[in-house]
């Protein structure tokens, strides 16, 4: 039912898995690394289409100052910052309710409902690009930082909930038995009694949602346009000249725009994994 761990394969089998390991992860990291070695060329070099040879000369201060001093870079930035923060905060406490109430109340159609949630997971997002565009149009939120966090805010909310109905669906349900025994109300268990429980999958959460919100370009570019509404991963293309590819300054603003998830994960490496592992094993 399980793979073989490596340690008991035969010898031959380790060998190639040690040679072709390495192997992948450089492929894999291929993309990353042309565009670090890019984001420090001169536009002299992407001229000559020297794209995968050593930079003649390494521009790092020179490229990643004029992002900031000759495009709108920052307010792609905050604007990301606008839809993301929000989209997080609401996903996660919508899904924390109702997640509890899937997770803890018995009635009818609750299984029903929970399915619900999960349906929409598999809805193709494609498919729903005009009528999404055309209601934000309709109540006046095209092209704003609230109408795209919104949006995300209702997208998201199905994978939220399975993510928390599961989670607190393996906690000791005796806790709240014994919560109600004591006369404690159903908000006060579930503020008090449910929610310190849940700070490794809130974190978790937290920084899924944040990484794919803060990296969506298909949304970002169908409801939103120009530098004052636009987050980051669509104001990266309008870093491109009118006539000439600057293809450095992409390259460093991509770097820029990856920073923010990245830090955002190690800085809540511990309780990620926790979240994500938790329950795992008995």
């Amino acid at each position: 039912m399980f793979p073989t761990p490596i340690e008991k394969t035969s010898s031959g089998a380790q060998i190639a898995y040690k040679i072709a390991l390495p192997v992948a992860l450089i492929v894999w990291l291929l993309p990353l690394i042309a565009v670090a070695l890019t984001s420090v060329r001169s536009a002299g070099d992407i001229t000559a289409g020297n794209y995968w040879g050593w930079p003649t000369s390494f521009n790092l201060i020179e490229n990643y100052t004029a992002i900031f001093e000759q495009t709108p870079i920052g307010k792609y930035i905050l604007n990301s910052f606008k839809v993301t923060i929000p989209t997080v905060i609401g996903a996660v406490a919508i899904s924390c309710m109702t997640g509890f109430a899937l997770a803890v109340y018995k009635f009818k159609g609750n299984l029903l409902l929970f399915f619900m949630f999960v349906a929409g997971n598999f809805v193709p997002f494609q498919i729903l690009m005009v009528p999404v565009r055309d209601l934000t149009l309709d109540l006046g939120m095209y092209n704003t930082w609230y109408g795209l966090a919104l949006f995300h805010i209702a997208f998201q909310a199905g994978f939220c909930t399975l993510f928390m109905r599961n989670f607190i669906k393996a906690l000791p349900y005796e806790l709240i038995e014994a919560a109600r025994v004591e006369g404690i109300s159903e908000i006060r268990i579930f503020w008090y009694v449910v929610m310190p429980l849940m700070k490794p999958a809130l974190a978790a959460l937290s920084v899924l949602i944040f990484t794919f919100i803060w990296n969506d370009y298909f949304w970002a570019t169908v409801l939103t346009q120009g530098a004052d509404q636009q987050p980051i991963t669509a104001g990266l293309y309008s870093l491109n000249g009118q006539w000439v590819a600057a293809w450095h300054l992409v390259s460093a603003g991509s770097i820029v725009a990856a920073l923010p998830p990245v830090l955002m994960f190690f800085l809540m490496q511990r309780h990620f994994i926790a979240g994500l592992t938790l329950g795992a094993v008995k």
